[in-house]
């Protein structure tokens, strides 16, 4: 009787661990899921942005720089090679260089009604909403999978298995900043 019960409990046993490790691993791949669908959206954004920069190119002439900008933010978010930590970063150099570029459409009345720049400026805005969703995606994954690692008893099973903590995507310092308002 005895052994049967003891046999009862280690079966019971190997089944947590196995639930547990099996959990781990769920999540993990729910982190790097969810990093891959930052890369999907910036990747979309990304496809957008040379028919904008045509578009806006023939009425804004002067505006060289900004549109070098972009374009070299945009290369580095699609290329394969750069981290997630240094694709955030570009996007939101690249955020900046859209927010002059709209900014500078104001002064352009013809662009401004032009329906191929009000489609894709609908578009990049539907994007970077996305974006936004997909990076709370993450941090709510992240935070989840974390909350894992350092639980009892996930935490003795972790301590088994390749599950290094993931950190989370933050805003830069200078986005946190509010801007003022001058009348």
């Amino acid at each position: 009787m005895i052994l049967l019960i003891s046999g009862i409990i280690i079966v019971i046993i190997i089944f947590a661990v196995i639930a547990l490790y099996n959990g781990l691993v769920n999540q993990r791949n729910l982190v790097d899921e969810a990093a891959s669908q930052i890369d999907v959206q910036l990747q979309r954004r990304g496809d957008l942005l040379p028919n904008l920069l045509e578009t806006v190119k023939g009425y804004a002439k002067h505006e060289q720089e900004t549109f070098t900008k972009v374009t070299e933010m945009r290369s580095q978010i699609s290329d394969p090679n750069t981290s997630l930590g240094d694709k955030v970063k570009a996007d939101n150099e690249l955020t900046g260089a859209l927010n002059h570029l709209f900014a500078v459409s104001e002064n352009y009345p013809e662009l401004k009604a032009n329906q191929n720049f009000l489609s894709l400026q609908e578009e990049l805005s539907n994007t970077e909403n996305k974006i936004a969703f997909s990076r709370q995606n993450y941090n709510s994954n992240v935070m989840a999978y974390n909350n894992k690692l350092q639980t009892f008893p996930s935490n003795l099973v972790a301590k088994f298995g390749t599950f290094p903590a993931h950190s989370y995507l933050e805003v830069p310092e200078a986005s946190k900043e509010v801007p003022q308002m001058k009348f």
